[in-house]
């Protein structure tokens, strides 16, 4: 009935590089690294080609590569469900509360960064008004 189509067999350097790409992302920073130090000890340009693509890409300081972002570290995702209704919803509305205080004290960190940020233009425009009229009786003709 239905045939499956077919599509041209991928190949080239470039489906060679994805497919090891995706395979060291799958195995973490760690497995970047160890390729970067085995390109380095067998053929150094190719250990400084993965230094800089490790870079470029944010591999080297982030702290989640794409493939394990929100993961634990014995696996499944902090989203997952856990198959207990009640635990879940007890996590759902845990997890709601602290993004509203995190939300409330990033917004008090704001008015706190405009209150003094307000304080020192005021010192700064109060010290500038005497420092003028200091300088005015000094003119004279």
């Amino acid at each position: 009935m239905y045939s499956t189509p077919t599509y041209p067999a991928a190949s080239g350097p470039m489906v060679w590089l994805r497919r090891a790409e995706a395979w060291l992302d799958a195995r973490g920073r760690g497995a970047w690294i160890a390729a970067m130090i085995a390109g380095f000890v067998l053929v150094w340009p190719a250990g400084l080609a993965l230094l800089a693509y490790m870079i470029w890409s944010k591999r080297m300081f982030s702290r989640n590569t794409p493939v394990r972002a929100m993961s634990r570290p014995f696996g499944g995702s902090v989203m997952q469900s856990s198959g207990n209704r009640a635990f879940d919803a007890y996590k759902e509305e845990t997890l709601r509360r602290l993004q509203e205080e995190q939300d409330s004290f990033s917004d008090f960190l704001g008015r706190l960064r405009d209150a003094k940020d307000k304080a020192e233009f005021d010192q700064f425009m109060a010290d500038r008004k005497d420092d003028t009229a200091v300088q005015e009786p000094r003119d004279e003709k």
